[in-house]
């Protein structure tokens, strides 16, 4: 049985209208702070797609108005689940801007979990999204993605296991300095600048990294703003299974 949602969100950007459009109506732009890689065709009716992990998730764009609305909405599937978004973005005096988000739709038996999930994500992707503006203006990320199930390693397990591979100290908290040499990778040097019981993040001079500890699953979702990417998503996938595999 499905269950209608709607969640609305407002936060302060430190950037222009014209800079926060490229962020949420651009697919470089989208994957600079959101999730997976992204792709969005720039008009009323086209559509805008992200794939995650090998799965890829189209939506049709029903409302297209640079630097003030983009709303997109997915298909109607079968059981009569749907997701909906709108943007709305609106300049303050100071060179700020006021965007507003809604999250609405229908979702499916578990709408419970789902719901919950979903109201405690927002307000770290737009975050993120902050950190971007603030932090990477002009510029765009490449976006790396990683997953591997846990098992019957309990969350706070993999969460004290990822914290260990980053030689944080735990607990997690933001504003602690990190400096990490993992395997294979680049040196991390920077801060944490969000830590919840679900996720924690780093902002380094160019990437913003997120690692997140779920029941059953350790996933990322990185950002990479440096000129040596190449070959990045496989050598963290690689880093996450040698940790926790």
């Amino acid at each position: 049985m499905t269950h209608p949602f709607e969640i609305g969100l407002e936060t302060t950007l430190p950037a222009s209208p014209e800079q926060v459009w490229e962020a949420i109506a651009t697919g470089p732009g989208i994957d600079s702070w959101f999730m997976g890689r992204n792709e969005v065709e720039g008009h009323e009716g086209g559509i805008a797609a992200m794939e995650t992990g090998g799965h890829r998730e189209e939506a049709l764009i029903t409302a297209y108005e640079p630097g003030k609305r983009l709303a997109t909405r997915t298909a109607t599937a079968e059981d009569g689940r749907f997701m909906a978004f709108e943007y709305l973005i609106e300049g303050r005096d100071g060179g700020s801007t006021v965007l507003r988000v809604v999250h609405s739709g229908m979702l499916g038996d578990d709408w419970q979990d789902e719901y919950d999930a979903l109201r405690r994500g927002w307000p770290f992707h737009l975050h993120t999204l902050q950190q971007y503006l603030a932090h990477f203006p002009g510029r765009t990320a490449v976006p790396v993605f990683a997953a591997l199930p846990t098992g019957d390693r309990s969350a706070q397990d993999a969460r004290t296991a990822l914290a260990r591979g980053l030689s944080l100290p735990a607990p997690v908290s933001i504003g602690a300095r990190v400096h990490a040499e993992p395997a294979g990778l680049p040196a991390l040097d920077g801060e944490v600048v969000w830590a919840d019981d679900e996720r924690f993040a780093v902002r380094t001079a160019d990437g913003l990294y997120t690692f997140h500890h779920g029941p059953g699953i350790a996933l990322m979702f990185h950002h990479l703003f440096g000129a040596d990417t190449a070959g990045a998503e496989d050598a963290w996938q690689q880093w996450l299974t040698g940790l926790l595999g």
